[in-house]
C-alpha cells in the first residue's frame, strides 16, 4: 500500500499546484460548472497561500495528488450568510477549507475523503474546533464529498471575486471534539 499523508506545501510544489488548479478549472468548465472560469483562483493567489504556510499537498506514493487552503481565522466571503447561521455565528474562531482541488491523475479514486479527513485532523491539531467550507451550487459532486464527511449545510453565502460580481456558494460547517 503507498505512503498517503498530508503535508505543508512549498514553494518547489508551486508548479503541480498550478496545474492542479488548472486542470480543476477545465473539469469545472466541462460539467458545465461556472465556478473557476473567472481566473480565479490566479497564481498569486497561490502563491500568498503557500507564502503563508496555509497550502496543505495530499501525497500519494510520492505525488503530490491534491491541493488545499486551509484558512485559519476570520474569513470575509463568511461573514453574510444568508438563508441560515453558522453556528457559532459569523466572528466565530475557524478553519476554511479552500481551493481543494484534486488532479487529473487521481480523479474517481476517492481521496478527497482524505484531503478533507485529514484538513480536519490538522484543524483540531491547530486547536480549531469549527470548521467551514463553501462551494458553487452546482458543483454536485463536492457537494457529496463535503457532507459526506460530516459537514452541515448552514446557507449561502457569496464569495468575492477580483474584477468580477459576487458569486452563491453553498456554506457548510463541521464541529469537532
Amino acid at each position: 500500500m503507498p505512503a498517503t499523508y498530508l503535508r505543508q506545501a512549498t514553494n518547489e510544489d508551486l508548479p503541480k499546484i498550478k496545474q492542479i488548479i488548472s486542470e480543476a478549472k477545465t473539469y469545472l468548465k466541462q460539467q458545465g460548472i461556472d465556478q473557476w472560469q473567472n481566473g480565479y483562483p490566479d497564481a498569486e493567489a497561490l502563491e500568498t497561500d503557500v507564502k503563508f504556510g496555509i497550502t496543505y499537498v495530499l501525497v500519494i506514493d510520492g505525488q503530490i495528488a491534491a491541493t488545499a487552503a486551509l484558512h485559519q481565522g476570520l474569513d470575509v466571503n463568511y461573514l453574510n450568510i444568508h438563508d441560515g447561521q453558522w453556528v457559532n455565528g459569523v466572528h466565530g474562531r475557524y478553519t476554511a477549507i479552500h481551493r481543494i482541488a484534486m488532479s487529473a491523475d487521481f480523479r474517481g479514486q476517492h481521496l478527497s475523503d482524505k484531503m478533507i479527513s485529514g484538513l480536519i485532523t490538522i484543524s483540531g491539531v491547530l486547536g480549531y474546533k469549527d470548521i467551514r467550507i463553501d462551494t458553487h451550487p452546482d458543483n454536485k459532486g463536492m457537494q457529496h464529498v463535503i457532507t459526506t464527511n460530516g459537514f452541515t449545510k448552514r446557507g449561502t453565502i457569496y464569495m468575492a471575486e477580483k474584477d468580477h460580481a459576487a458569486t452563491p456558494r453553498y456554506a457548510y460547517q463541521l464541529i469537532i471534539d
